[in-house]
């Protein structure tokens, strides 16, 4: 515990190295971003728990970076730093109560803007940090996440051997734990490894398991929704039955029929 008291101080003190700034922006997408924030910030001043706010902390993340694909640089790292603000904010009230799981998300946050930022030490760090809390308390889903973008940084700073390793792991604890989705992603990030090394035999063959899993995916989901109507089929045709035997008028709902499709 003390390790990680030592860990969360340095990323604390490391979050005064960065400027906070505003620049307006006349886009449409700009406007809603701010009236979101805007609103959030309303719900801060009335919001007295702690565990609260740390949540609309990182709402008001979430927000900043949808812009992070802005065509306008400097709107780019304003809002890069506003979310590396309150992502730090929201880290030290997690901090303070050792919410693990705060913590995770806020690692998360943190090593993607460092990352989109090409500052692949603290970026590394961070993700890092995420992992070993996820081992520790046995979070297969935050375990695969933080290997992907370790892979990920690792291919972006050239050290393709050390991104192979985090992405063989991921695929095997994905295909054990039947995460097929994450498997699809981790195929997918296969794909650009093998495409960094020029082997691209290897990349096609990652991108067809690829696009042969999230096939299945679909296939499974449309098989689930067909049953799941032909079971409130079977039911509502048993209430006409029950309702005609009893003299009652039974009308189907096919407003939630059409709902449902």
């Amino acid at each position: 515990m003390k390790k990680l008291t030592i860990l969360i101080l340095f990323a604390l003190f490391g979050s005064r190295s960065f400027a906070v700034s505003t620049h307006p922006d006349s886009s449409a997408q700009q406007l809603i971003v701010t009236t979101n924030i805007d609103t959030l910030q309303q719900q801060l001043k009335l919001i007295t728990n702690d565990s609260l706010k740390s949540a609309v902390y990182l709402q008001m993340v979430a927000q900043y970076l949808k812009n992070d694909s802005a065509a306008d640089k400097k709107t780019k790292l304003d809002d890069q730093n506003q979310a590396l603000n309150y992502t730090y904010l929201a880290l030290h009230l997690y901090s303070k109560y050792n919410d693990t799981t705060g913590l995770i998300n806020c690692f998360n946050y943190l090593s993607k803007i460092y990352r989109s930022q090409k500052k692949y030490s603290q970026a590394k760090w961070l993700i890092l940090q995420s992992n070993t809390l996820s081992r520790a308390k046995n979070d297969v889903p935050n375990i695969l996440t933080s290997l992907i973008e370790l892979a990920n940084i690792k291919m972006d700073i050239k050290d393709y051997s050390l991104a192979m390793s985090d992405l063989n792991e991921a695929l095997k604890l994905s295909t054990a734990n039947h995460y097929p989705r994450v498997e699809s992603h981790v195929q997918e990030t296969y794909a650009l490894l093998y495409s960094h090394l020029n082997n691209y035999t290897k990349e096609a063959k990652a991108i067809k398991r690829h696009d042969f899993i999230e096939d299945s995916i679909r296939k499974s989901e449309d098989a689930a929704l067909i049953t799941k109507i032909r079971v409130r089929d079977s039911l509502q045709n048993k209430k006409k039955v029950y309702s005609t035997a009893s003299g009652k008028v039974y009308k189907p709902n096919y407003a939630a029929r059409i709902a449902l499709l």
